[in-house]
């Protein structure tokens, strides 16, 4: 068998996936996002960029701006939180990275439903917090955690707070020990030698980290539906409400169109700091 035949029975299955579930549903919704809706729902087949057109409007100009906003608080809090775990984990002894690698990753084996549920127990007005801050004499009435920005912002960080702590683990665990100790042994502070040798070691783990945080909360509509309780409505939950709800399919694409377009142009940024760190490498060890 030649090798390009060998590559495409080797490829094959994955790029019919690639092709099949993405590919595919991604042009279903561009294609549909330049046509009209029908007088009783559905798609009629008359090119228009009137979709495009009403997705400028302030309101939902404002709805998309909030949702950017409140993707990427969520995505700074992750990296804060997420940054110090990784580390932690990929600095300890390997017996212990994969018993708390699987401890960061077991809330996944929960369905997201449940998890965000148990959030509306314990941030309403007579959840756990409340109720304990109450009982210990804390504050006099109960704090206002719940159908806020708040609440919102803390459901995507515990919700994706694991696909942040990953990909950072991955990069710091890759990177030679001994170069921190270099840096140590010429007089760094540790604080110096963190910004000048660990921090930018990482920067392809915290982009990937951002983005995989990023991304999914900013079309996240459970979250904002549930502990928002539907106030602080994000982009997700204007494209949920036109596919099932006002049945105009062609605009809540348009909307989609626009998600699609924002993962794409992260994605490939995140693909040219990759290109650049192995540039960076390989010209690191031609100079050695």
């Amino acid at each position: 068998m030649s090798r390009w035949r060998l590559r495409a029975v080797l490829l094959g299955p994955a790029m019919a996936w690639w092709l099949v579930f993405l590919l595919v549903p991604v042009g279903l919704v561009l294609a549909y996002s330049v046509m009209q809706r029908g007088q009783f729902g559905g798609v009629v087949p008359a090119l228009s960029i009137d979709n495009y057109v009403r997705a400028l409007d302030p309101l939902y100009v404002g709805v998309f701006l909030g949702s950017l906003r409140m993707a990427a608080i969520a995505t700074v809090v992750a990296l804060l939180i997420g940054y110090p775990t990784a580390y932690f984990i990929a600095t300890r002894p390997r017996r212990w990275r994969t018993p708390l690698l699987i401890i960061v990753i077991l809330p996944f084996w929960t369905s997201f439903l449940i998890r965000t549920y148990a959030w509306v127990v314990i941030l309403n007005r007579e959840g756990l917090i409340n109720r304990s801050l109450l009982d210990a004499g804390i504050i006099g009435e109960p704090l206002p955690l719940l159908n806020n920005e708040f609440s919102i912002i803390l459901g995507l960080v515990y919700i994706y707070l694991p696909l942040m702590i990953l990909p950072l683990y991955a990069s710091l665990e890759r990177i030679n020990p001994e170069l921190r100790e270099a840096s140590t042994d010429l007089g760094a502070s540790p604080l110096r030698t963190f910004l000048t040798v660990t921090l930018p070691l990482s920067s392809t783990g915290i982009v990937a980290g951002a983005i995989f945080v990023f991304v999914p909360s900013l079309g996240n509509f459970i979250v904002p539906e549930l502990l928002g309780g539907g106030r602080f409505p994000m982009i997700g939950n204007l494209i949920q409400g036109q596919f099932l709800r006002a049945r105009d399919w062609p605009f809540g694409a348009a909307l989609a169109a626009g998600l699609i377009a924002i993962t794409i142009g992260l994605l490939l940024l995140q693909a040219w700091l990759l290109m650049r760190e192995r540039r960076r490498d390989a010209g690191a060890t031609a100079d050695a």
